[in-house]
């Protein structure tokens, strides 16, 4: 009978509304409103993905501009890396774990061919993703995306404030420590323009008071400055500038910030020559940790991916409307 599968319990096209529901709330409403128990939803939505992963998926689908990341999935560093293409705007592979050999897969899953048409390569700066693309997508650019800088940046000040913290702590220095707390840590992190004028009062009292801080936070104001400029040579020459600096400061966490900006330069000045981000990975990166925390998470990872792929990926039934 072509409406039911061999030894099937459900019709087709009743599992393919199961899948459809599943696709915008979670298995327990689906249950719910179709009368089902948890069990039932989860084995026919899951064999539902398994069969359109094998369809669309298998191989993996090429991408001219991708854009790789990793998300945790559970505690205890357990991650999963996630390609992008950043045309589709939608995941195209991934697999738990994020060594080089991992990334290697997709690589020799699409193929030789394919990976010679890569034309750009978005990373966090992970050597490991890095390793992988050179061998593989030898005529990509490897671009280290704005946003990753960025963050490195905000984690080189806020390790320089918690360093201070612990001193102004052992020396009992209650004025430094009301306004390098937890609490204050924020305006730290924030752009020097999004700032408002109590904030901004707040962080010229700071300065005055501590001076590592106060390079810490010239050195990430003076830094994000480079996107300032148009061309590629001018934006190395600035940079190279600033690791110089960054080098000959006091200022621990940056010394170690300038030496691996100094080993990925020609990746930070790709940026200008393609500006590709991987901004699109950070938005699918949080809408995979409002899928986990929907269902409180997941027992079995392999349904797990399956689901991304349906909510973030091909799978999902807007983009193949039956």
């Amino acid at each position: 009978m072509p409406w039911v599968k061999k030894w099937g319990r459900s019709t087709k096209r009743f599992a393919e509304q199961v899948n459809r529901l599943t696709a915008i709330t979670t298995n327990q409403e689906t249950g719910w409103f179709l009368d089902l128990d948890d069990e039932a939803v989860y084995r026919i939505d899951r064999e539902m993905l398994e069969e359109k992963f094998n369809q669309r998926l298998v191989p993996p689908p090429a991408a001219i501009n991708i854009s790789v990341d990793e998300v945790s999935y559970k505690k205890y560093h357990r991650y999963l890396t996630n390609v992008v293409d950043v045309d589709e705007k939608a995941i195209i592979w991934n697999e738990r774990g994020r060594k080089t050999e991992i990334l290697d897969r997709y690589y020799e899953g699409i193929g030789k061919a394919a990976c010679e048409r890569i034309e750009s390569v978005a990373l966090d700066g992970a050597r490991t993703f890095i390793a992988s693309t050179n061998k593989y997508a030898v005529n990509a650019m490897i671009v280290y995306d704005r946003f990753h800088i960025a963050q490195k940046l905000n984690w080189a000040v806020d390790m320089t404030r918690k360093q201070e913290l612990r001193k102004a702590r052992k020396e009992g220095n209650d004025e430094l420590i009301d306004l390098i707390n937890c609490r204050q840590r924020f305006i730290l992190l924030k752009n020097k323009s999004n700032l408002t004028e109590k904030q901004t009062d707040y962080l010229q009292k700071l300065c005055e008071i501590n001076e590592p801080i106060y390079k810490a936070m010239l050195l990430k104001e003076s830094f994000l400055k480079v996107y300032d400029y148009q061309t590629p040579e001018e934006a190395q020459g600035y940079l190279e500038g600033w690791i110089k600096d960054a080098l000959s400061s006091a200022v621990e966490t940056f010394r170690t910030i300038a030496l691996s900006f100094r080993d990925k330069l020609q990746y930070i000045i790709n940026w200008f020559r393609k500006k590709i981000s991987s901004a699109i990975s950070e938005g699918i990166n949080n809408k995979i940790k409002r899928l986990k925390r929907m269902a409180y998470g997941y027992k079995d990872v392999e349904y797990f991916r399956l689901k991304i792929h349906q909510h973030c990926g091909l799978l999902n039934p807007r983009r193949y409307p039956q």
